[in-house]
């Protein structure tokens, strides 16, 4: 991939991530809402525990966003590859997205699976853009770079 396409992709992803966080966290919200003024309770369960496990997920999908945005903007910003826990965290991030596309087409519709297979695209494209070749560390993988095959230029495979 093109090392110029790295940065746009980076930050487009970041920007849809941290404006996907208030937004969820807003779904909750009213979810806890309805909630609260139904004050049904589920099988005997409390209606006020169910409130506040609704705002405890709204918050902590909320916060996971914006941390998997801010790995993506740092990533953007200093054109470099996410260290290992961000690399984790965007591919978690792919993860839950693709299984909420999944259940969004049966609930929801095309539109919303569509929308997150455009947020699972972008974090799988940012992740593959900075592949193993980061940019800035003289094309080199963490941990490559110190061997017989240190001086062979970039592409051609070292002698088996």
């Amino acid at each position: 991939m093109a090392e110029v396409a790295r940065r746009p992709i980076a930050l487009v992803t970041a920007a849809v991530l941290l404006l996907e966080a208030p937004g969820i966290v807003a779904i909750n919200a009213v979810m806890a809402r309805f909630l609260e003024i139904q004050s049904m309770s589920l099988d005997g369960m409390d209606p006020d525990a169910m409130v506040a496990g609704t705002w405890g997920l709204g918050i902590g999908s909320g916060v996971a966003l914006l941390l998997c945005g801010l790995v993506a903007l740092l990533a953007g910003l200093r054109d470099r590859r996410p260290g290992r826990f961000g690399r984790g965290l965007l591919i978690g991030c792919a993860v839950v997205h693709g299984i909420l596309g999944a259940v969004a087409v049966g609930l929801i519709g095309w539109g919303a699976f569509a929308f997150l297979m455009a947020v699972v695209g972008l974090v799988v494209l940012t992740l593959v853009a900075y592949g193993k070749d980061g940019a800035n560390d003289g094309g080199k993988a963490d941990g490559e770079g110190s061997g017989a095959d240190a001086d062979a230029p970039d592409g051609v495979p070292s002698p088996a």
